[in-house]
């Protein structure tokens, strides 16, 4: 264990509770005026979720600046932006391992969680990382400034562990670590593990199910271990595989904590009805925008 650990932590904590206390507040960092008539408001609602990559950029640049009003003299650092890297910002304090923040943006009417989350656990060994995600919507479903309406934080470690016991299920479907790049500069290094599903007919499968039995107990429970992802990656050149490109989408990864957040928020009542009732009948309903444009 790091000597320092225990601060990390605590770093890492104060700048969850900074991050939580954002919950209800409006950003001064964009403002969508507001439709002067129905016509525009229908437009405004199919449209306005194209706005979300750029203000969610805008919503993680600004978090930065609001973590580092905070009083950091006692840990001798400050928060810095990383873009583009992982994670979005980090505590430079002068010590080898930093505490970071990834900061994922959600604009619930689009109602999945977008963002991907695909480094390995095996950079989170010191648990110096924590995931932020940031519910968000423009104050009045479509228009005004953004709102935060909802913070989930946990670490990272915890959402890596959730993605590989999700996917990771040998001989149908493998997760790889990335090849030890330590030795190449740090903006060539790979971190990102990747999902392959089975291609193979079905009494290959079955002969991979049985070859999978050599791997001694528990074959099928993920594991970074250079011994066990050597099997893995023995197993892909026997046998044909595929990448998967939904892997690693966090919305289906089945994090426990995630899971709840979600509920909530969907559940959540604005102007008369939930945001999942917004998202599925009323936004795009002539009586909900009336209601919307009659709120402000």
């Amino acid at each position: 264990m790091l000597p320092y650990s225990s601060d990390i932590q605590k770093i890492l904590a104060i700048a969850g509770d900074v991050i939580a206390s954002l919950n209800n507040k409006t950003l001064d960092v964009l403002i969508i005026t507001k439709p002067p008539d129905i016509e525009y408001a229908r437009h405004l609602a199919r449209v306005v979720s194209k706005l979300s990559p750029l203000i969610g950029n805008m919503i993680e640049f600004s978090i930065v600046s609001i973590l580092n009003r905070q009083d950091w003299t006692g840990y001798n650092g400050l928060w810095d932006r990383q873009d583009p890297g992982f994670p979005d910002t980090i505590f430079n304090w002068g010590k080898a391992v930093k505490p970071g923040i990834e900061v994922k943006t959600w604009f619930p009417l689009a109602t999945e969680v977008t963002a991907r989350f695909k480094d390995s656990q095996s950079h989170f060994q010191h648990n110096q990382t924590n995931l932020a995600i940031v519910a968000w919507l423009p104050e009045y479903l479509i228009y005004g400034k953004p709102k935060i309406i909802g913070v989930f934080i946990d670490s990272a470690i915890s959402f890596a562990f959730a993605r590989d016991t999700h996917y990771h299920n040998p001989p149908d479907y493998l997760v790889f670590e990335p090849e030890d790049t330590s030795y190449r500069t740090s903006n060539l290094q790979q971190t990102n593990v990747n999902g392959y599903k089975f291609q193979g007919t079905e009494e290959e499968l079955e002969k991979a199910e049985k070859d999978i039995l050599a791997w001694g107990d528990n074959p099928k429970q993920y594991s970074y271990s250079s011994d066990y992802q050597k099997r893995v990656r023995e197993l892909a050149g026997t046998y044909n595989y595929r990448p998967d490109t939904n892997f690693a989408k966090i919305d289906r990864i089945e994090h426990i904590g995630l899971e709840a957040f979600k509920s909530r928020i969907q559940q959540m009542s604005l102007f008369g009805f939930t945001i999942d009732d917004w998202a599925k009948t009323h936004l795009s309903s002539d009586d909900g925008l009336t209601k919307v444009l009659t709120s402000g």
